[in-house]
């Protein structure tokens, strides 16, 4: 056995990911030295065997497959685990290359409803660093690739030199070289990323690499990449140690805030060399399935997939291989957006297509998505309300780069609603206003043209610098509900204004306390002359800024959620009521009327504990089952408005109540009390997780 010898493997490959590399050389294209060293791997690749003394192997792997999901424009967010699955395989290979793979053990957890399933050649390693021509997804996802280090690859890419690093072990120092790879024509099926080469025998390292929209054969695909990590055994011998895929997929139909992520991760060890493995022991698939009984007597680490999944699955953490992840997603991301033209229906969220509300009553709408190439696209939404018997739409021209960074035109007239916070998701307020006249939305009447500038990312956030020319009015209560009544809507002030306004997003990510942090805030300056009476005297101007804090850290079998909520406007005289800050309803004032408080300052604390209970598990036929648990969630609130206030609703206002996650989490009841002259109220919706795509 060389379990010993592959850790030791382990630890200088652990050497090669913290030394520190050389001065990275010029990235010079094709010169002659890294001309030779791509030729000697290639050549080695040619004869089949790394080693002529190496005849066959065996050796065990643990690996974890799973399937994820990411929402959102732009896909800010990290993705969500829909279901994950844990594997265990008997791995045999005898030269030149003859592969059969045994799954000796395999389980599974679903945390959403879903029947995906995996193509065979995702259920396990990679052999020999891939043949000569790479095909995925049992030829599905990507086919008829040329490796880079084969006959027909070495005419295909252009190499280039980055950085020679050192692996320090007991007997030898080992340098490896980081050659970069691109393909001559990105036009065609090619792969881009990074290989790694041992400078002294050319061997494989470590391949890291992505492929270019052309090598897709299923159109879904956006992004497809893999890492293949070799560990020196026996001290001859480079064969896989850790290997890593992430495979992205989005929908073609509408240009809709949805991706679903395969991501795995392998772990190889104990190798026995030289064993004597017969070559009819590799008839057949090259991978199958043990039978069932063996495959229930296998014994796992841990209780559970989830305790033991590593943040690995979630994300590549080594920064060099996420350095070339994101240089050759760049690239992709480039090709996509210069050739990409077209139309297509698109939408921000469901409720583009249809909503009902007080003013509007029941409004149908629809989007279109015109790509022009070059990064340049065109957007045009409309809706049409039955009440108001009022057009609404939006007219954009836009230009992004591949790291986010992008410029826009707009003109639109729209219904712009009074609150920073949504208190519900716009379908579940439909649902309310059309049957009982519950409806939490504000909306003022809104005409603007203006542009606006985005950034690349900065230091975890996204920034984007907008200015506009608006026209605001107030609205009027146009529908009637199948029963009940509507409240009138907010006294927006008719004003003409000019806004610029910076805000910035930073997505969910660890932070202090060990906490995880998502954070958005907003600074404007408005410059506005009243219409009317209202504001007779000339023009004003408005300092406006708020920001949003969320925290979830896990605390044993909980987890402890935060929420905070902080706003300030200045204005010289009084601060138009669409320029307050209004709290109430579920979210920002749970047991309170919506909207209740209103201000010029404001602040909202949420502490909420969240701990699992059990609960029925029921079938969803192909879909799987619900889980054998729901999400208990005791909570304490607090909101608070000063400064400018309506209606005296200034001071303190807190708030207690319980919350139960149930139907794998994404579906919420809350029922809760306002202790300062509030009222029982009880609230029942998808979680805020969806609310952006609703």
């Amino acid at each position: 056995m060389h379990c010993s010898v592959a850790a030791l493997a382990a630890a200088g490959l652990a050497a090669l990911l913290s030394a520190t590399p050389s001065p990275a050389l010029a990235q010079r294209w094709n010169e002659p030295t890294v001309v030779e060293l791509v030729s000697r791997a290639t050549e080695l690749r040619a004869l089949q065997l790394a080693d002529t003394a190496l005849v066959d192997y065996r050796a065990t792997a643990h690996g974890y497959l799973t399937f994820l999901a990411q929402l959102g424009e732009g896909f800010t967010e990290p993705p969500k685990i829909v279901k994950a699955d844990e594997l265990a395989l008997e791995v045999y290979w005898r030269a030149p290359n003859l592969s059969k793979q045994r799954i000796v053990g395999r389980r599974d957890t679903l945390l959403l409803p879903t029947d995906i399933n995996y193509h065979r050649d995702h259920l396990g390693i990679v052999q020999n660093n891939f043949p000569d021509i790479i095909r995925l997804g049992d030829g599905d996802e990507v086919a008829d690739v040329p490796h880079p280090l084969s006959a027909a690859g070495v005419a295909a890419y252009d190499f280039a030199i980055r950085d020679s690093l050192s692996i320090e072990l007991p007997d030898r120092t080992i340098r490896v070289t980081e050659i970069l790879v691109r393909p001559r024509d990105d036009r065609q099926p090619r792969l881009i990323g990074a290989v790694y080469l041992d400078q002294g025998t050319g061997q494989v390292v470590r391949m890291a690499f992505n492929f270019t929209r052309a090598a897709f054969l299923d159109r879904q695909l956006e992004d497809l990449f893999i890492t293949l990590e070799n560990a020196l055994v026996a001290g001859r011998y480079w064969l896989p140690r850790r290997q890593e895929i992430e495979i992205r997929r989005s929908g073609t139909w509408l240009d809709y805030p949805v991706r679903g992520i395969i991501r795995g991760r392998w772990e190889i060890c104990c190798y026995e060399t030289n064993v004597g493995i017969e070559p009819r022991f590799f008839l057949g698939p090259e991978i199958v399935q043990a039978p069932l009984r063996e495959r229930l007597q296998h014994r796992w680490e841990g209780p559970n997939i989830l305790e033991g999944l590593p943040d690995e699955v979630r994300a590549v953490t080594d920064a060099d291989v996420r350095r070339v992840q994101e240089e050759a997603r760049a690239l992709v991301r480039q090709q996509a957006l210069s050739r990409a033209r077209g139309a297509r229906v698109s939408a921000r969220r469901l409720s583009d297509f249809v909503r009902v509300n007080r003013v509007e009553g029941l409004a149908l709408g629809a989007g279109t998505t015109v790509r022009l190439g070059g990064g340049l696209r065109a957007e045009l939404a409309g809706r049409w309300g039955f009440a108001d018997d009022e057009p609404k739409g939006r007219a954009a021209l836009l230009w992004e780069r591949a790291n986010g960074a992008g410029v826009g035109l707009f003109a639109e007239r729209a219904y712009r609603d009074a609150g920073d916070i949504a208190e519900v998701s716009l379908l579940r307020n439909s649902i309310a206003a059309q049957e009982m006249g519950s409806d939490y939305t504000n909306p003022f009447g809104v005409r603007a043209a203006g542009a606006s500038l985005s950034l690349p990312e900065w230091r975890g956030a996204r920034l984007r610098l907008e200015g506009a020319i608006e026209r605001h009015d107030r609205l009027a209560v146009n529908a009637s509900p199948s029963f009940g009544r509507y409240e009138p809507v907010l006294a927006a002030w008719s004003l003409d204004a000019r806004r610029v306004t910076l805000r910035a997003t930073r997505p969910l990510r660890a932070g202090p306390l060990g906490m995880v942090w998502r954070l958005d805030a907003e600074v404007g300056t408005f410059w506005f002359d009243g219409r009317d009476t209202v504001l007779a005297g000339g023009g004003r101007s408005m300092a406006r800024a708020f920001v949003l804090a969320e925290a979830e850290r896990s605390l044993g079998l909980g987890a402890l959620a935060l929420r905070t909520f902080g706003g300030a406007a200045d204005a010289k005289g009084p601060v138009p009521p669409q320029g307050l800050f209004h709290l109430g309803g579920p979210v920002t004032a749970p047991g309170y009327e919506f909207h209740a408080f209103s201000g010029s300052r404001a602040f909202a604390q949420r502490a909420e504990w969240r701990v699992p209970v059990p609960a029925p598990s029921l079938p969803l036929g192909r879909f799987g089952r619900t889980p054998g648990t729901a999400t208990l969630a005791p909570f304490a609130n607090v909101a608070w408005t000063g400064g400018e206030t309506v209606s005296a609703t200034g001071g303190w206002h807190p708030s207690v109540g319980i919350g139960l996650f149930v139907f794998f989490d994404l579906l919420r009841v809350d029922v809760a009390r306002g202790l300062d002259d509030g009222r029982w109220s009880f609230s029942v919706d998808l979680t805020r997780d969806f609310w952006r795509i609703l």
